[in-house]
Order: C-alpha cells, then structure tokens, then sequence
C-alpha cells in the first residue's frame, strides 16, 4: 500500500492542551492486492467479495470495502501517528460507508478536530475520499488525546512477503472438467498415502486402485480416518508384486497413471522399464518437477531430479524433448529451455557445458523439436533478465526460462530442495516417457503438492489419449 507520508520525518504528537478545533490532518494511500490479501491472511476475513474477483465482478458495492482495513484501519493509522499521534488512546468510532473501494483507487484519508471534552477527550470527524472525490467512508472517532508530547524516530515497516501459489491453482483449474483418470496406486500401505490419495479424489482428479497387502491398506485408512470401502483393491502380497500388478492394469488399460506409495522408486521403475511390462517407449525416462516459487512469475521445469542419476549426452536429449513435451501440454506453446552449468561459456574441462553446447546444436538441427533451446547459462542468468544483461548475454531463453534442464540428478536434487526450503516453493511433479504418467510422490510433500503432481498427471494423461503430441 503506497503512503505520501515522509518516511524519514520523526513521528510527533499533538498533546490535548494545544489542539484546536478544525485542526486538521491528511495522508493518501493506495490499495495494491496484497493489501487485501495481507488483511485476509491477519483477520481470516476471506469474504469471496475481498477475495474471489469472479464473485466480487457480480457484486461491486461490495467489493473489497473491508471495514477493519479501511474504517479500523487507514482512519486508526491517522488517529495513531498524525493527529492528535503517538500516545493517543482510541475510544470509539462510528463510520458509514458511501462507494465501493477497488485495487488501484488513491484513498486520501482525513480527519478534522470538532470537538474537545473533559477527561482529554477528543472528537473528530473523519472521512476518505477516492482519486476522483467521492467520499467512500465518512463518520466520526472519539480517542483520548495524549497530555505529553512525543517525539519517535519513525520504524520500517517490516517487508512481508505472501506464498500466493497460484501457479498450482491454475493447474487444478486446467484440470477441472477433464475425465477423472484411473490411477493404479501402487503400495499404499501409509497413512499418508491413503490421505493423499483421499485429497486427488477429493479434488475430482482420480478414480483410484488400491494394489498392495489389503490388510495393511485398510489399516493404513484406519490411521487415516479416509473411508475406502467404494475404492477398487487388488490384493498382493508386498511391494514388488504391488509394482508388478500395477504395470499389468495399465499394460491391460485398466489403469491411465500410476501413483507411487510407500516403497522405493526404484522398485516401482524397475517394473515400468522391465521389457516385458509394455510401459516403455523410444524415450528414455525422466522425472520433472514442476516448481511454483512464490518469488518467480512463472513456473519452473526442473529436469532430472529423481531418475537419471548422472545421463549422457543421448539421455540428456530424451529429457530435454520430456520436459518440452510437458510444458507443451501444459499450457507452454513454445517453451524457453535452458541447459544449466556453472558459467555461461563452453569450457573443455567443465563436460556440462559442452554437453550443452551439444544439446542446442541438437535443437538447431531438429533432433530436440518445440522448444527453444539456449545454454550453457548459469542459474542466474537463466532466471535473471538483469543477470544476463549485466553479462552482456544476448539469448532468447536468458532471464526467461520456463526449463531448466541441471547437469545431473545431485544438482538438480540440491536446486530443487533449495527452492523448497529456502525458497517456500512447492514441487509437483511426473516422470515422461512412460506410455502413461508416473506421479513419484513424497511423505514429505504437502497436500498441495500432492494433488497438483495429480492434476499434472491428468493434464498429461488426456493430451497423450488424444495423440496431440508425443509422450
């Protein structure tokens, strides 16, 4: 929220003895969205009039006049620190509110000194105007006005910043209306997992199939308090014949993804990959993750985190084309590709960077398609557009990228967590090249993440039951 208030002036206050009627004070300010967003997350006030702007659209009078902010709030804060300020004790106030209040409107917000009563009390009119001069709130405020003056250095205000996670909600949304998908969920003997899989169907993503001991599901559904007597079971006896069978239901078309529950990824990828099982296609497999970082503008690929521990060039090509072919199904048309490195410049003793070299030779000559292809870029230069302009980097993905494709899976693992912890970023994600989608979920994961890796996997599932482009 924008202030014409001088931050450097000190706060001062004006005692009861020397106040005068019609004395008068003023301050404009401007109402951004995390102003509504801020108050929403404080006073749990999360009215679809504040904060839903579809619903707001078929009401505007009451939009966003939230009462708290902006009668208790910017009339509080005048109150408080300009007139009569700091030391003054508010009594009561009664405001009415004449017009709506949108994002973007300027509130110039004053009050007027009408009347002085025993006991240091002090009446005072108070009014907020928008840009254009319609008074939106106007009313009157009783305080006790301070009898010593004060004079405080004024304080920073603490700079805040709201994980929004939009990104995520864009892809439910993407989801919504799409066919629920058939997920063979393999192992889920945790209560964790059932709960996960409780909230995909609980978002309308899944039909789920439970494949595992059936004795050691239904206690893991007891533990989760999640009723699963609708949910189709298929009973094995441990974890490897849970892996085995799950393939076997989509190699069978009883199942459209799949979903990793308590057991090793390597035990369930062996079953995907076995020659037998029918799950493999000309690519090699990849996982990547979807990050939406609170701080970006955009989502983040990150590419391979989770299965090709240290690829070769040829592998690296498979998971440059998976990753191209997610975002291409997600919503990307032509989606900016770096290939990550320690430095922007080719360097014979560092191998990533030749290996990217190689890779955009690769894309100029059509054996990476759909995406456009650019590196080696350090990681900075990659998300940063001042970083590469300060390096003099001209390139059509640097400071843009919506891929970032890491040397091995250490590096990506370690960026992926970075942007997790230190970041406040969830990670979806879905392994490619599979003739269906793979969700690898974690313990770890919140349920957010949960259902979106989910939502991610139905998005896939349907753009590859179409043949709109390769898996």
């Amino acid at each position: 929220m924008t202030d014409d208030t001088d931050a450097s002036a000190p706060l001062t206050n004006h005692v009861y003895d020397a106040l005068e009627v019609g004395q008068t004070a003023s301050a404009a300010r401007t109402l951004t969205q995390q102003d509504i967003d801020l108050f929403a997350v404080v006073s749990g006030d999360i009215n679809p009039a504040h904060m839903d702007p579809e619903y707001a659209a078929t009401d505007f009078f009451h939009r966003i006049i939230a009462h708290g902010m902006w009668g208790g709030g910017l009339i509080s804060a005048m109150l408080g620190i300009r007139l009569p300020g700091p030391g003054t004790i508010y009594v009561s106030q009664s405001l009415r509110f004449r017009a709506p209040v949108a994002i973007g409107d300027t509130i110039t917000t004053t009050v007027s000194v009408r009347e002085k009563r025993a006991g240091h009390r002090v009446v005072l009119d108070c009014r907020c105007v928008n840009q254009d001069g319609t008074r939106v709130i106007e009313g009157e405020a009783e305080v006790v006005a301070p009898t010593e003056p004060v004079t405080r250095p004024r304080m920073l205000l603490p700079e805040v910043r709201l994980m929004r996670h939009r990104e995520f909600r864009r892809l439910l949304e993407d989801a919504e209306g799409l066919p629920k998908m058939r997920a063979a969920i393999v192992h889920p003997c945790d209560a964790t997992v059932i709960r996960a899989a409780a909230d995909m169907v609980a978002a309308g993503l899944i039909t789920p199939i439970l494949v595992g001991p059936v004795a050691k599901i239904r206690a893991a559904a007891a533990a989760a308090s999640v009723a699963i007597e609708t949910w189709r079971m298929e009973d094995t006896p441990h974890s490897h014949a849970a892996a085995a069978r799950a393939v076997a239901l989509v190699r069978a078309g009883e199942a459209d993804l799949l979903v990793k529950g308590s057991l090793h990824t390597e035990e369930l990828m062996r079953e995907v990959v076995a020659p037998e099982a029918g799950l493999r296609t000309e690519r090699r497999l990849s996982h990547v993750y979807i990050m939406d970082v609170p701080t970006h503008p955009r989502p983040l690929l990150i590419t391979d985190a989770a299965v090709n521990i240290r690829p070769d060039l040829a592998e690296k090509r498979d998971i440059v084309q998976n990753a191209i072919d997610l975002a291409r199904a997600l919503g990307t048309p032509a989606p900016k590709v770096a290939i990550l490195a320690a430095v922007e410049t080719v360097n014979p003793e560092m191998p990533a960077t030749l290996e990217a070299a190689a890779l955009c030779k690769m894309a100029e000559r059509g054996q990476i398609t759909g995406g456009v292809v650019d590196g080696p870029l350090a990681f900075d230069n990659a998300v940063s557009a001042e970083a590469a302009r300060q390096k003099g980097i001209t390139s059509a993905v640097a400071g843009q990228a919506d891929i970032l494709v890491v040397p091995d899976l250490e590096a990506g693992n370690m960026l992926a967590k970075q942007l997790v912890f230190l970041a406040g970023a969830d990670a979806a994600g879905v392994v490619m090249g599979a003739r269906v989608p793979i969700v690898l979920t974690s313990r770890a994961d919140s349920r957010r993440t949960r259902v979106a890796s989910a939502a991610v996997a139905v998005i896939l599932a349907q753009v590859m039951r179409r043949g709109d482009r390769a898996p």
